[in-house]
């Protein structure tokens, strides 16, 4: 099922729960961003297939959102750590050692690893669809009492 409606723009919707709005940018076929900005952008449309299933699942339903494209433009070493946690389970959380361990081409005994997988998760430019707040002892690119609220909904 293709969620995203092939078109380019900017989508918010509030979230009563989260107390602020979920906003993502959308180019053809492909998420861009996710933020949670107090104040949506102005031209932004508040209807969208996927601000539909985002409410669903702040709302409790056990969406993992696997049929989204993101469109990371970032560099391979983070794209990977980010793919990485993509595979990560609803309702199940990580640690940043076993995201070292799941990411091709980094080493769990390497600080220098761990590094770049809090540097990844800190930079995600799509945090709720790349879920960063499954890994419990990482940052996430989402604002702390977002996150927070992300890790309950999921009951971690």
């Amino acid at each position: 099922m293709e969620t995203p409606s092939g078109d380019a723009g900017i989508y918010a919707r509030e979230s009563a729960y989260l107390d602020r709005h979920v906003q993502f940018g959308e180019a053809g076929d492909r998420i861009l961003s996710v933020s949670f900005p107090t104040q949506p952008d102005a031209d932004a449309d508040d209807s969208h297939p996927l601000l539909d299933r985002i409410e669903a699942y702040l709302g409790g339903a056990g969406e993992e959102f696997e049929d989204v494209t993101v469109g990371l433009t970032v560099p391979t070493a983070q794209r990977n750590v980010l793919e990485a946690v993509q595979q990560i389970p609803y309702g199940e959380e990580g640690t940043v050692e076993q995201v070292v361990m799941m990411t091709q081409g980094l080493g769990a005994d390497e600080q220098e690893d761990q590094q770049q997988v809090r540097e990844a998760l800190a930079a995600n430019p799509a945090p709720l669809l790349i879920p960063d707040h499954r890994v419990r002892d990482g940052p996430s690119g989402a604002p702390p009492e977002v996150e927070q609220k992300l890790r309950s909904v999921e009951g971690l």
